[in-house]
């Protein structure tokens, strides 16, 4: 229809989305990160001018490398080791993704990184539930309601997966939705995590695992085969079990054949996967091919302050690159939101109340 608002970044932001890769110390604004270190003594930062400080953060994780892009995490950690700023940081993150048109989110973080300054896993994991509904709170006061899960993130080259798995258990009633394991793919698999895979399969508790981002196939085939992810981290490297021929055919592998056909959703973040060397560039990234083999593919942010992004970005950056239009944002969310760790009727209650109706109009 000739009156059906461009897609644009600003009409992007307008409509309803949906974000399952997030993660809350990779998205802190710039100037809280220098307010919180002058209050809490941290002296590491690069700059404390608020432009100069954003401009490095994207930068330094510019590198092509995954474990360079993971050391700009120093600073944004260091600043969140007391009660106070965990609380302030995930207020924040509600309120920003909110004003992005975000109306659910699972938002991820490590307890064990923010215990420093002597703060128990308990302690973290209240304190930033404390902030997200603050947030939320403020959020919905000003139109903007949105519900946010979190999922606690186990450092895979640490030895507290299984304590980590039972906190995110215990407190599964009270705005945890579920488990992933994070940080150096490469030396690390996630068979190492066994024992808190199957802790938490015996409790019917939901978990993601980062795989395939800077790692392969045998990364994704370990996360589902053996340890039984719901969903995978990234899982762009899926397409390296993908050929096509000089004709355009396409084959997959028995590995992307079970992952497509099993519906496991990929939780990919385009800028974060150029940056860290998974993609060429967003016209490059696998993203194309996985969409449009019809894959569970969802789009994210990964960290909203390193990619200097939001998911409204990034589905403008994949709209000029791929030539999508409303019906695919549509598809891309309704894709995160059936792959929410979230109940049925809630997940329902969003796709039919929220989301679908807030693309009726732009459809035609």
């Amino acid at each position: 229809m000739s009156d059906t608002p461009p897609l644009t970044l600003e009409n992007i932001r307008k409509v309803p989305k949906v974000l399952l890769h997030d993660h809350l110390d990779g998205g802190l604004r710039p100037g809280t990160v220098i307010e919180l270190a002058d209050t809490v003594g941290y002296a590491g930062l690069p700059t404390t001018d608020v432009g100069e400080l954003s401009r490095w953060f994207r930068e330094a994780a510019d590198s092509g490398s995954l474990e360079s892009y993971l050391e700009t995490f120093a600073h944004t950690c260091g600043v969140m080791q007391t009660e106070e700023a965990l609380v302030r940081v995930a207020a924040e993150c509600a309120e920003d993704l909110a004003a992005d048109g975000v109306v659910y989110a699972e938002v991820r973080y490590a307890p064990e990184l923010f215990v420093e300054r002597g703060l128990t896993l308990q302690a973290v994991v209240e304190a930033v539930q404390e902030g997200f509904d603050q947030g939320a709170r403020r959020a919905a006061e000003q139109g903007r309601p949105i519900r946010i899960g979190t999922l606690l993130c186990a450092m895979r080259q640490h030895a507290r997966a299984a304590e980590i798995a039972e906190v995110a258990v215990r407190y599964r009633d009270a705005g945890v939705a579920g488990f992933d394991i994070a940080g150096p793919e490469a030396g690390f698999p996630p068979t190492r995590n066994l024992d808190a895979f199957e802790y938490l399969r015996t409790n019917n508790a939901h978990f993601t695992i980062h795989a395939g981002e800077a790692f392969g196939l045998a990364s994704i085939w370990e996360a589902i085969q053996h340890c039984g992810a719901e969903r995978l981290g990234h899982g762009v490297r899926i397409v390296d079990d993908i050929k096509s021929d000089p004709d355009g055919t396409v084959h997959l592998g028995r590995l992307a054949g079970y992952v497509r056909d099993r519906r496991i959703p990929l939780e990919i973040c385009p800028s974060s996967n150029v940056q860290t060397g998974a993609a060429a560039s967003i016209a490059d990234h696998p993203v194309g091919l996985l969409a449009r083999l019809r894959f569970r593919v969802t789009v994210n942010t990964d960290n909203r302050l390193m990619s200097g992004c939001t998911v409204s970005s990034e589905f403008a950056a994949l709209a000029e690159a791929f030539g999508y239009d409303w019906a695919d944002v549509q598809w891309f969310t309704l894709n995160a939101m059936k792959s929410a760790f979230l109940d049925f009727d809630r997940r329902l209650d969003l796709i039919n109340n929220v989301i679908k109706p807030g693309y009726a109009p732009l459809l035609g």
